[in-house]
């Protein structure tokens, strides 16, 4: 499992490092208003439907967690599939059975790819998770990075920026009309829910132009909070020199949930920092390693 704190790669994306936990805070006692998720791990062992929809439920049951988060995969090669054995659960499919057996906690992709994708399909079950799951849906975006699976798509990889712009510009106008329009054809998108807040991935400089323009938050990976702290005050500044509200930010990483004190502290730290949401990954084999995690994070939030 590895994050990388200059491009936004899916969690669990590589084979060669753990998540860093994220701990190297001062000590604070005061309160904060970080909203906590945490990923429910669509890939490997752990996306059997058992244990997905046991780890769901548990989720929704835990008034400490906001909202629980998938990650995107379609085609992983043979020799990057350690963790995973290349078993991957589609992201919005797992979100749409999962909005099924909840009914509180938050749904989000973390972040989900847009250039695997065409535009449209991809609106259409946005939109579809968005109405069914009675406005829950968080979707996080991002580029993609991974050669081969741009490969097996058929995809050319240098034109995943230009893919990305297209398919946010089309999301905006699907979600502002009941009439939108594709390849020259007027249609009908239906239903049109609220667009469910969005989450730009990856670096400061390719990310907040994406913010920006399509009034999203940011989702950064891996950052500490010094990290965190100075770009997140680069983008405070820059939505308000546009007249716009401070973007929200979720941070994926892995909190020190072991030590309730110190998981407590980075949640304050996050706070102060600039964060408003904090997205706990974490790996675990089956709903009684994810109960565990929860209970752990529950009382460092309590």
């Amino acid at each position: 499992m590895r994050f990388v704190t200059t491009t936004m790669r899916p969690v669990y994306a590589t084979r060669r490092r753990r998540c860093k936990r994220i701990d190297s805070v001062p000590r604070r006692r005061q309160r904060h208003g970080v909203q906590l998720g945490i990923i429910l791990r669509n890939m490997g062992p752990a996306s059997a439907p058992e244990t997905v929809l046991a780890a769901a439920r548990a989720a929704d049951d835990t008034a400490a967690v906001a909202d629980v988060w998938v990650t995107d995969h379609i085609a992983i090669p043979p020799d990057d599939a350690e963790g995973s054995g290349g078993r991957y659960l589609d992201p919005l499919a797992t979100l749409a059975v999962v909005a099924g057996v909840t009914r509180r906690v938050g749904l989000g992709t973390a972040v989900l790819v847009l250039p695997y994708r065409p535009a449209l399909p991809t609106a259409k079950w946005v939109a579809t998770i968005q109405e069914l799951s009675g406005g829950r849906l968080r979707l996080g975006v991002g580029m993609g990075w991974m050669a081969a699976e741009f490969r097996a798509l058929g995809v050319d990889r240098r034109h995943r920026s230009r893919i990305t712009d297209g398919t946010l510009d089309f999301l905006d106008r699907c979600f502002a009309s009941d009439v939108a329009e594709a390849n020259g054809q007027e249609f009908y998108f239906r239903p049109r829910p609220p667009r469910p807040p969005l989450f730009i991935g990856g670096s400061p400089a390719a990310a907040f132009r994406r913010v920006l323009a399509h009034r999203a938050g940011w989702m950064p990976t891996a950052l500490t909070p010094d990290a965190l702290r100075a770009p997140a005050a680069e983008l405070r500044a820059a939505a308000a020199a546009a007249g716009l509200p401070a973007p929200p930010i979720a941070v994926l990483g892995m909190l020190p949930r072991i030590d309730r004190a110190a998981a407590r502290d980075a949640l304050a730290a996050y706070d102060e920092a600039g964060a408003t949401h904090v997205v706990h990954a974490e790996r675990y084999a089956n709903p009684d390693e994810f109960r565990r995690i929860l209970d752990d994070l529950a009382r460092a939030v309590a």
